[in-house]
This record gives structure tokens, C-alpha cells and sequence, in this order.
């Protein structure tokens, strides 16, 4: 049995040889470069690093980027009930009941979500 897992191991120690061997080769032979402030400093596109690396973002903007997903996941989970929907109506009518429960779900937590304002744009 041990001589199955002869290949694997063989790759295995093929691979840690090769990183390494890369690795050293690359240090052996690379060029050090000599360090300097302008260098380390991030490149900004020809622009002066000046203030904060990221801008900050309202948490509306989270807000309606978790309604999106929430709205976008309910499609994913209604195409492929549409898709069998007319051949299971006639054998399972419930089929019916828990789509209209998923949606009235869905559509309580976006009233919801009107009423506490996140929609509203002027704010």
C-alpha cells in the first residue's frame, strides 16, 4: 500500500526542492537594491503621497451595498423555482406557499429598511 503513495511523495519532495532551490538561486544571484526613501515611498501615479491611503465611506454606502446582496441572492434563488414552477404546481401546490412566504419575508425587511431611511439619497 505504501508504494501507491510513492508518487505523491515523490512530487512533493520535487516541489519543496524546486521553491527552495528557486528561492536560493534568487538570492545568490539577485541584484540588492539599494534602499531610499523615495523608492519605499508607494507609487500614486506620478503624484506626491499626500493624507490618508483610504478614503472613508459612509455606512449608507454599506447599507445599500448589503440590501443589493440581499436582493440579488432572492433572484438567484427564484430562477430556478420559475424554471419548474409550471410543471410543480399541478403535483405540489406548496410550491407556491413557500415562494410567497420567501418573498413576503424579503419584502418586510425592505419596507423595513425604507422606513429606517437607508434608501433615502438627500440625507
Amino acid at each position: 500500500m505504501l508504494r501507491d503513495y510513492l508518487p505523491v511523495l515523490l512530487q512533493i519532495i520535487v516541489a519543496i526542492g524546486f521553491a527552495a532551490s528557486a528561492l536560493i538561486v534568487s538570492v545568490l544571484l539577485g541584484k540588492a537594491g539599494r534602499r531610499s526613501r523615495i523608492k519605499d515611498s508607494p507609487y500614486e501615479c506620478g503624484m506626491v503621497p499626500i493624507g490618508e491611503a483610504q478614503p472613508r465611506f459612509s455606512v449608507r454606502f454599506y447599507l445599500i451595498a448589503m440590501l443589493f446582496i440581499l436582493f440579488d441572492l432572492e433572484i438567484v434563488f427564484m430562477y430556478p423555482w420559475a424554471v419548474v414552477y409550471r410543471d410543480m404546481i399541478h403535483g405540489h401546490p406548496v410550491i407556491f406557499w413557500s415562494m410567497l412566504s420567501f418573498v413576503s419575508i424579503l419584502m418586510i425587511g425592505y419596507v423595513y429598511a425604507l422606513r429606517k431611511g437607508v434608501l433615502d439619497w438627500k440625507t
